[in-house]
């Protein structure tokens, strides 16, 4: 039978994250944790695959850090299936560096396997972000696109 999750337990790990202290997170990820986070990985550099504990507690605690700081996850909304969990949160935090303050949405869902995270999928409003960080918004094509020639679009 699947376990079952609590509020109090997704919150624990969320403070345990928070924290940035290797000590605390790593009992709240499996050995084998496949962790995505969904992002331009050029600039910030804590998105993309880690596959194993050892690589998300560098993320967590090494990588994440010497980007920004992250102050605060404000959780939304919280859904809990049994074995799994899916947050809709807003980040907070300030930029190393600038000490700019930024601060976008996120999704995560994951899947937990004796109390361990053992998938891990964070979908970030990148676009919001990578302004964010760079300082300003990005130029986009004022020309709408012209479907000629046999373009199609799947809905």
């Amino acid at each position: 039978m699947a376990q079952l999750l609590t509020r109090d337990f997704i919150e624990s790990f969320y403070r345990a994250r928070l924290s940035r202290d290797a000590q605390r997170i790593e009992p709240f990820l499996d050995d084998n944790v496949d962790w995505l986070i969904t992002g331009p990985i050029e600039l910030l550099q804590f998105c993309g695959q880690r596959r194993g504990k050892l690589q998300v507690l560098d993320t967590i605690v090494r990588v994440m850090p010497s980007i920004m700081h992250v102050s605060k996850v404000e959780l939304e909304a919280l859904l809990i299936d049994r074995d799994r969990a899916a947050t809709f949160s807003r980040l907070t935090g300030v930029l190393s560096g600038t000490g700019r303050i930024i601060s976008y949405h996120q999704a995560q869902f994951m899947h937990f396997r004796h109390e361990k995270i053992v998938e891990y999928r964070c979908l970030i409003d990148s676009f919001d972000a990578a302004e964010q960080m760079i300082g300003h918004p990005i130029a986009l094509s004022d020309t709408p696109r012209s479907f000629e020639n046999g373009d199609r679009i799947a809905v």
